[in-house]
């Protein structure tokens, strides 16, 4: 059987470590599930959510040129809807507190430019994420090193030292 990116299987995990688990998917073919890629929720021990001989559905996330598959557990399954953000509220904004800030405005961007409230969609991909944020810091770095240069050339508008 050939198998192919974005393709569900079921397989058998074969082995547990403490950076993933291995599944035989069949055809004497096995992949790796990232400990990130285990569950929907933070994965501190494995062993926790897998066993040894458990059959599970998994998704072909990647095959490298190596042919090293790998492979989600957590995308495997249809999503939930979610109802209101992390902390469990159902509006947008918290009742009452204090942190009513950018972060907790169900999906405007911060003062930062980062959209906290967005998740990322399913054809957002880590390295596209992590360019978009290194441009984002990038800019940020500039702006920052032309500011400090300006303030060494003389913050008074070029008179005398008033010290």
């Amino acid at each position: 059987m050939a198998f192919e990116v974005g393709q569900i299987v079921e397989g058998k995990v074969t082995g547990i470590m403490n950076y993933g688990a291995f599944v035989d998917i069949g055809d004497n073919t096995s992949g790796m599930v990232h400990i990130s890629e285990v569950a929907p929720v933070f994965v501190k021990e494995i062993k926790d959510h897998l066993t040894v001989g458990q059959t599970v559905k998994v998704k072909i996330m990647k095959i490298d040129e190596n042919g090293k598959i790998s492979l989600s557990i957590k995308q495997a399954e249809p999503r939930q809807p979610q109802g209101g953000n992390r902390r469990g509220n159902t509006g947008g904004r918290q009742q009452g507190g204090r942190n009513q800030g950018a972060r907790n405005q169900g999906g405007r961007s911060g003062s930062d430019g980062f959209d906290w409230g967005r998740r990322p969609a399913s054809s957002d991909n880590f390295e596209d994420m992590v360019s978009k944020f290194m441009a984002s810091s990038d800019e940020k770095i500039s702006g920052l090193k032309k500011d400090t240069r300006r303030s060494r050339k003389g913050g008074n508008n070029g008179g005398p030292n008033q010290w």
